[in-house]
């Protein structure tokens, strides 16, 4: 009889906690397909031509979900200020797309929102990817003020992998205007944004933009949403949409011939030790398309989801030492620095590290620090800006710091990522 009353009671607490996952998931139900699709899968769906969204096309779902992230008051947002821009993210894959409103939008970055897109068609409009014939009536919010993913990418990397983060909120730096503005100069229309290699991305503002009188910066960390375009003879030309002026950051002169420094223009063999002294690397110096680097007790790296960098390979420092190990330029700038930025993080699930950057005004003989020593390295990728106002020949360098072994939480001593080191003159 005590056997028999145990499994009741087991069954009659399955039941209950079945019954508690089925309203902690009212989209679910069993055997049934799930209402929401991915913008992901959604973007998949054009191959070409114009697509009418039903549920044959879906899978049986009529929906999308996200955030939020254009901003109707800089009136800078591509379709108009009837448009919104919504991004999400599932299996982390971050997607967007473009959907104009056939009527007034209240909508403000951060609102998350789920879409109805029966019937609605996705089309490509002078480029652009866009969910088009819906009204206002078919987004619903669900909550507002909610943090919006923004993306550390170089002008390269968008332009090869453009499609990957159309319609989403990305964070360039290592680009400047050109040409160089000049008195007068404004945001308004098509400005050329380009990096040191040469890559170039159009910089869109709408005439009627809040900020289109605004003067231009040579330079700066621009944040806005890429948006597919065309020229006049139909090719692409992907355009990045500033939503306010507040989207320009840290604004600077112009960056500096050959940088970025992505070292990218060397084979991953050639620095493949820590502590490298060879005939082919002598004091551990790689050239680079910048000049020749000092890499000690750091290599070249390019394994994927382990190190941190975009392209094709970047700079992975070694851990638990007790002496520094450093990136080093061996070559001066001559028209000083007024900003510096690199993307950095600790490699794999190391622990984090401390570093610094270092300037150098006398050839390398000595050395300064400007700004903060940097201790948040985590297992992902992060974008750093330096400001200074250095006149002058100048070089510098990374220098992270001989901790010793680590031993969580007192000592961390992680292997770090760096790349895309950007320096701008003064």
């Amino acid at each position: 009889m005590k056997h028999k009353l145990l499994t009741s009671l087991f069954a009659l607490l399955t039941a209950l906690a079945c019954t508690s996952c089925l309203e902690e998931n009212p989209d679910y139900a069993a055997g049934q397909p799930s209402p929401i699709i991915s913008l992901e899968d959604v973007r998949r769906l054009y191959q070409g031509s114009n697509v009418t969204l039903e549920a044959a096309q879906l899978s049986g779902a009529h929906q999308i979900v996200g955030l939020v992230i254009s901003d109707a008051s800089g009136l800078n947002v591509p379709g108009g200020p009837a448009t919104i821009v919504v991004q999400n993210k599932r299996r982390g894959a971050v997607r967007g797309i473009i959907i104009p409103l056939n009527g007034i939008s209240n909508f403000a970055v951060g609102d998350s929102v789920v879409v109805d897109i029966t019937g609605a068609t996705l089309a490509k409009s002078a480029g652009a990817l866009r969910l088009e014939g819906l009204t206002a009536d078919r987004v619903r919010k669900v909550s507002s003020n909610n943090p919006v993913t923004v993306r550390d990418i170089n002008v390269g990397t968008l332009l090869t992998n453009f499609d990957t983060y159309e319609g989403t909120l990305v964070r360039i730096t290592g680009g400047s205007i050109t040409p160089l503005p000049v008195s007068g100069d404004t945001y308004a229309g098509d400005k050329t944004l380009a990096d040191g290699s040469n890559n170039r991305l159009t910089l869109h503002t709408a005439a009627g933009a809040a900020f289109a009188a605004r003067r231009i910066p040579a330079s700066a960390t621009f944040v806005g949403i890429p948006v597919g375009a065309t020229d006049a003879a139909q090719a692409p030309a992907p355009q990045l949409w500033l939503r306010t002026a507040a989207d320009a950051l840290d604004p600077s002169g112009p960056i500096y011939r050959n940088f970025p420094e992505s070292f990218e223009s060397v084979p991953l063999a050639t620095k493949g030790s820590y502590d490298m002294n060879t005939a082919a690397v002598p004091d551990n110096t790689v050239t680079f398309s910048s000049g020749p680097w000092k890499l000690y007790q750091s290599i070249i790296g390019n394994t994927s989801g382990r190190d941190r960098y975009t392209g094709t390979q970047g700079i992975r420092m070694q851990q638990g030492l007790t002496v520094p190990a450093v990136v080093e330029m061996k070559f001066d700038l001559p028209n000083g620095a007024t900003k510096v930025t690199l993307l950095y993080g600790a490699y794999y699930t190391d622990a984090a590290s401390s570093w610094k950057l270092e300037y150098s005004q006398d050839q390398g003989a000595t050395w300064r620090q400007t700004g903060a020593t940097v201790t948040d390295a985590g297992n992902w990728q992060h974008a750093i800006t330096f400001l200074m106002n250095i006149g002058g020949p100048v070089r510098f360098r990374i220098n992270k710091l001989g901790l010793g072994v680590s031993a969580p939480p007192a000592v961390l001593n992680g292997r770090l990522g760096l790349d895309d080191l950007a320096i701008y003159e003064n």
